[in-house]
This record gives C-alpha cells, structure tokens and sequence, in this order.
C-alpha cells in the first residue's frame, strides 16, 4: 500500500510544487511507482510535466465533485513509472460545492483509497492556503512534508500550519505524521540562508532532512521546458539535491539501504 505524502504550507512560493515535481521524478528514476496529485487550483504540477490545462479532460475536480474514477482522470508522464492526477482551474469552486457534503473532509481520502495500492508512494501538492481541500489532503494524508524556504519570515505563519495539523489529528486523522521539514531556496554565499537553517534546525532538530535544496537555475528553466530537472539536466545540483532528497525519503521509511558514502555528494 503506497504511503500518501502531502506538501503543505498555507506561504505561497516556498517550493511545495517544485518539490512535488521534482522529488516524484527522482523517486520515479530510482525505480519507484509515484503518483503526484495536484490539488493547486494553479495546476502548476500538471504544467510543469508538459500537459496542455486546455487539453485535460478529466482532473481531480471530477474525483472529487462528480464521483469519477480516478483511474480514469490519470496521466502518465514521459518518466517511467510516474503518473499524475491533474488538476484545473474548476477545482477553485469544489469548496463550494463540498460544503454541504456529508463527512466533506474525507472526499479525497476516499479518492485516493482506489488507488494507492498501485504505488509506493503519492504526493499530494497542496495549495498555498488552508482551506477544505488542503485539509483533505491532510485528512487523505500519512504523513506531511513542510518546504521553508531559507529567506526572511521562514517561520512566518508556520504555528498556524502546525496548530491545523493539530487538530486534524485531533479529529480526522489520528496517524497523520510530520514526514519533516525541507529546506529549500538555499544559498550558502548568504549569511540569511544559513542563520534559517541553523534556526529551523533547532527548533525542529530531527524533523528537518539533511538535504537543502539550494538555489539553482536549472530548477527554475525545467517547468518552462514540461520536464523535472533529473529530466531538464540530471547533473546540476538542483537534480543531485533532489535525488539525496528520494534517498533520504527511502531511508527514513526503510525502504532501501544506503551507506554514507554511496549519498550522491551535496
């Protein structure tokens, strides 16, 4: 049964959908079977693999709205092994028209349930807010990875996201784990970049991975192109730090055994 991971913070441009996109890819290269959810009305995860928005004719709004399957609504990307559940724009109005639902936080979840044996893991990219959807990505959620970005008010509004986290635990999902916090837009040159890190380090001390996801342009021209940057230009170092990033993942959920030394070098 594949372990369903989402990324969430309610901060706008602190890496969620690049991570999404890019750790997927990375875990879909090491020979894993991934699923990326794109639960952004922005569909910025569904373009950033190459699909054309006007050309998606069913998306994770019909999941979850109009009760399709989702086996129906799946995309497969050029990299073996990894598909996409997309989304569109409509899905703005599925908090509408969820309100009335009964049991409304658990739409997703049961989404997801008709799928999730299919792979080893599925990555849920949140939208940049904590409204319904979001939180039936918790609820549908095992664990929950927080990208912070390494710049000034990293830790600006994150109490609310761990206060919501809370309480989904309280009430809808008992088991929902913080798979850790992630660093990302690193610079080491800049003194800010390291006084983030050594700051979120100890707030959260073992939470947070050891990769750092550090700036890099490759990353930023690969969504231009359709493709992850192990696709775009496997040797730049936003590829290396998202392939430590898999092996780290694959590590902390013992599913694979690296010794040191054999760690692609940050």
């Amino acid at each position: 049964m594949g372990k369903i991971i989402a990324l969430a913070n309610q901060k706008g441009g602190v890496g969620k959908t690049t991570t999404a996109i890019n750790l997927a890819a990375s875990l879909a290269v090491l020979e894993y079977k991934i699923l990326v959810v794109d639960a952004d009305p922005q569909a910025n995860a569904t373009s950033g693999y190459g699909f054309d928005l006007r050309e998606i004719e069913a998306s994770i709004y019909e999941c979850i709205v109009d009760g399709i399957d989702p086996k129906d609504a799946l995309l497969k990307t050029e990299i073996e092994g990894l598909d996409i559940l997309p989304s569109h724009i409509d899905l703005v109005g599925a908090e509408i028209e969820m309100l009335n639902r009964p049991n409304r936080e658990n739409v997703l979840k049961d989404v997801l349930y008709k799928i999730r044996d299919q792979y080893d893991f599925i990555f849920i990219d949140c939208s940049p807010s904590l409204g319904l959807i979001t939180v039936n990505s918790l609820t549908a959620a095992d664990s929950v990875i927080i990208p912070v970005q390494c710049e000034y008010f990293a830790l600006e509004g994150l109490g609310k996201l761990l206060n919501t986290i809370k309480i989904i635990q309280s009430r809808l999902n008992k088991t929902l784990e913080i798979e850790g916090f992630l660093l990302t837009m690193y610079d080491s040159r800049l003194r800010l970049s390291n006084q983030v890190v050594e700051e979120v380090q100890r707030h959260f001390q073992d939470m947070v991975f050891d990769t750092l996801i550090t700036r890099n342009i490759k990353l930023s021209e690969a969504p231009s192109y359709g493709k992850a940057v192990v696709e775009y230009d496997a040797s730049s170092k936003g590829a290396v730090s998202y392939l430590n990033l898999a092996r780290e993942l694959l590590q902390k959920n013992n599913m694979t055994k690296i010794d040191n030394q054999d760690k692609v070098i940050k």
